[in-house]
């Protein structure tokens, strides 16, 4: 059995972008992360992971985190 290989810098590089764009729409919308894990049904701990980057979130997560804020899945992840 293999075991898990580690992301690439690549990666990681890209998931802390997707974590801080996560950031910027919260703030540009004036949420706060505790308005977004109500809205979402997202533990604060797992959100809070997500928008620093530690956290990889499976699309169904963005998904319930794009619908909290009123926004577009895509605002959350492109470039």
């Amino acid at each position: 059995m293999s075991r898990p290989t580690s992301p690439d810098d690549r990666v990681l590089a890209r998931r802390r972008q997707v974590g801080e764009r996560i950031r910027r729409v919260r703030e540009r919308l004036n949420l706060t992360q505790t308005d977004v894990c109500g809205r979402s049904g997202i533990d604060i701990a797992t959100y809070s992971r997500i928008e620093q980057g530690h956290s990889s979130p499976k699309v169904d997560t963005l998904i319930r985190i794009a619908d909290a804020m009123g926004v577009e899945l895509e605002d959350l992840v492109r470039r």
